[in-house]
């Protein structure tokens, strides 16, 4: 009787039975076979060290000069590159830090210390 049933049924589903009955016979074969070992990795050598960086050559005429003067609760720290003043923090007993900041005449401007406003850069462009 089983074989009249395939018989009328269509060649896709047959084909597909076929399929599935290879898949559930062919699988414990799978699962039975042994693989071949795998080859041993290479052998591996150690990276040589690798040197540190060099040192940066620092011009120290670049480098700010930072002079902390402390009076009567009040901290002053001022910094100068090459001679000039670059700016001068203000830290008071009482209130927040505010900073000197030279404009390009040489003449102090306060600046807070948290402003987040914008700052137009100014640059000197010719001087007499």
């Amino acid at each position: 009787m089983a074989p009249r049933a395939l018989e009328s049924t269509s060649p896709a589903l047959r084909l597909a039975c076929a399929l599935f009955a290879a898949a559930l016979l062919g699988a414990p074969a799978v699962g039975q076979a042994q693989l071949a070992p795998a080859p041993p990795p290479p052998k591996l050598e150690p990276l040589p060290e690798i040197p540190p960086p060099p040192e940066l050559a620092t011009d120290p005429d670049l480098e700010p000069q930072v002079t902390i003067t402390r009076k009567d609760g009040e901290t002053v720290e001022e910094a100068r590159v090459g001679g000039r003043v670059v700016w001068i923090k203000v830290t008071p007993r009482h209130g927040r830090p505010y900073f000197l900041v030279p404009d390009s005449s040489g003449q102090l401007h306060i600046r807070s210390g948290l402003d987040t406003g914008i700052m137009v850069p100014l640059w000197v462009l010719f001087t007499f």
